[in-house]
């Protein structure tokens, strides 16, 4: 089989005006165009497609918890938007743009991969149409008008020792956790101690998500707070009157973008946080957009559905009423094989033994989106390595259990590969009413630690929370703030259930460790961090970057 790039440089990409033709958007005034096939849905055609009456069915794909390649939720999410297309239904995918810190780290790209990809796939897994740039521009801004209004006199009197609004940058750099800036001579500014989040997981890019439209996205901004006064006062970005440049920043990276699929399905990327240490959903423009011109929109949350799927219901749902009609829950055999305590040399060894053990992992997914009140399908995405010896296993385990499964082979296979998954989505989504609600995990008006302990119990399994002296002194700041009713966002190892990547499977007799939190009042959640997750990744021993390279004659090698 070919190479991801390869099969991507073989399609037959189409203009993308006749990919928004296809979606009735007028050609002349609705796109601005970012070469021939790539465009933004612009702001005029955002406020006339709110307006719709039309609502279409909203299909939520997550995962249980994988191994660190990943295990194709967004293949999936792109062959499931396929396969509902040849079914005669109106289709968009809605997904994240990637970062290019997994692209040259170890899990590369996120356009999907074999015959079921977003394209142009080198476009949009690189610079794209400058997002990712404009929101760490935006994040850095805020960052030297702290500084310089320090350097200047300091009149709100900003504590340098209490700053909490960190730099950003869209690479794992592990160096930059923890700096000192500053040195040198007094003109540099004063010296403290900073660091920086990856762009993926920095409040801008939250807020830029969960805003609805640019006057509120104005105000989230304003709303961030940056640190505190020598007397503990919050200070917030709008004291520094920063807002209104950093929107200036943000205008057009504020339009979702409009690609394709390899079978011209319609493709809307737009935001790109992290699942594992920001809230893991595309932007709330780009979900609204899709079900107010299409039939179907298939979107996507990161990881495991104990990070992405929870985020995507209790953040993203909870702000703007959107509830999906089904969930797909993408399950390979290896990452079920891997949560069976198979060790990943030997993940390609035939051991159905191993995927019944490691199928109690799947059931506590399963059981989550059910608490939500969410039907959940299992997609079953196959491997050429999977052997009908193990594929029979689990799909006895899911009718023993009675689990709606399909078998997918979106990857080798494209659109085709996914019709019985979409079938069966389709069934799903008939029997649901239009006064469908969810089961939020928690209560807004539950106390910060009530929210923390039920997520840490009803959804991960946990016996119970411990805090550290650091989160403790935060929580006592969150009441003061009066903060204690925003949605928790939860930084964790995408792993595992608990916060120690190596408890597999679905462990028991585990506390939850939160070692920090920070109140993100900008985004309007508060994120707590937990074991050794860090916002800023560091790349492996051997990084994609060490074998992505341009030939000769200019061509990208490599990108996956």
């Amino acid at each position: 089989m070919l190479s991801d790039i390869e099969i991507s440089r073989n399609a037959k990409i189409k203009p993308i005006i006749e990919i928004a033709a296809k979606l009735g958007l007028d050609t002349e005034n609705d796109i601005d165009l970012y070469g021939r096939h790539k465009a933004k849905i612009n702001e005029t055609c955002y406020e006339k497609i709110i307006k719709a009456s039309h609502k279409g069915k909203l299909i939520l794909v997550t995962a249980i918890n994988p191994t660190q390649f990943g295990e194709g939720k967004t293949t999936m999410s792109i062959g499931l938007g396929q396969a509902l297309s040849m079914l005669g239904h109106k289709t968009i995918v809605a997904l994240r743009e990637p970062s290019l810190g997994p692209v040259f780290g170890i899990k590369g790209g996120a356009a999907g991969g074999g015959y079921s990809q977003a394209i142009p796939m080198e476009d949009i897994n690189l610079h794209f149409t400058g997002d990712f740039h404009a929101i760490t521009s935006a994040n850095n801004l805020l960052c030297a008008i702290i500084d310089n209004h320090i350097h200047q006199g300091n009149s709100l009197g900003i504590n340098p020792e209490n700053i909490t609004f960190k730099r950003c940058m869209d690479m794992n750099d592990r160096v930059l956790r923890e700096t000192e800036i500053g040195l040198g001579k007094k003109a540099n500014g004063i010296q403290r101690k900073d660091g920086f989040n990856i762009t993926a997981a920095s409040e801008i890019m939250a807020i830029f998500c969960l805003a609805g439209d640019l006057k509120e996205l104005k105000q989230m901004l304003g709303d961030i707070t940056i640190g505190y006064t020598f007397d503990d006062k919050p200070v917030y970005a709008k004291q520094l009157k920063a807002e209104g440049a950093m929107c200036v920043l943000l205008k057009d990276a504020f339009s979702p973008n409009l690609v394709q699929t390899l079978e011209g399905i319609p493709v809307i990327l737009h935001g790109g946080p992290f699942a594992n240490i920001a809230h893991g959903c595309n932007s709330v423009k780009a979900t609204k957009t899709a079900i107010k011109i299409a039939d179907y929109t298939v979107t996507e949350a990161g990881f495991g559905a104990d990070l992405g799927a929870e985020k995507f219901l209790d953040i993203k749902c909870r702000k703007t009423g959107l509830v999906p009609d089904a969930a797909v829950i993408v399950a390979t055999i290896r990452a079920i094989k891997h949560n069976g305590g198979v060790k990943k040399e030997n993940l390609s060894e035939n051991n159905p033994d191993a995927v019944e053990i490691g199928f109690a992992n799947v059931l506590a997914h399963v059981e989550n989106i059910k608490k939500f009140g969410i039907k959940p399908i299992i997609a079953i995405n196959k491997f050429p390595g999977d052997t009908d010896e193990e594929i029979k296993k689990l799909s006895g385990l899911c009718e023993k259990n009675n689990i709606p499964f399909a078998l997918s082979a979106a990857f080798q296979e494209g659109g085709k590969g996914s019709l019985e998954l979409a079938e069966k989505v389709v069934d799903m989504c008939k029997d649901n009413t239009e006064n469908k609600q969810i089961n939020f995990a928690y209560d807004l008006n539950d106390g910060t630690k009530e929210k923390i302990e039920k997520l840490a119990k009803n959804i991960y399994g946990a016996d119970g929370v411990d805090y550290s002296e650091k989160a403790e002194i935060t929580l006592e700041i969150i009441k003061n703030l009066g903060c204690d009713n925003l949605p928790i966002c939860v930084a964790k190892t995408q792993y595992s259930f608990s916060d120690n990547p190596k408890l597999l499977n679905r462990p028991v007799g585990f506390r939850l460790n939160i070692k920090d939190i920070i109140v993100q009042t900008g985004a309007g959640f508060i994120v707590v961090l937990t074991g050794d997750i860090m916002t800023m990744p560091g790349l492996p021993k051997i990084p994609n970057s060490e074998i992505i390279d341009l030939s000769d004659n200019g061509e990208i090698m490599n990108l996956s």
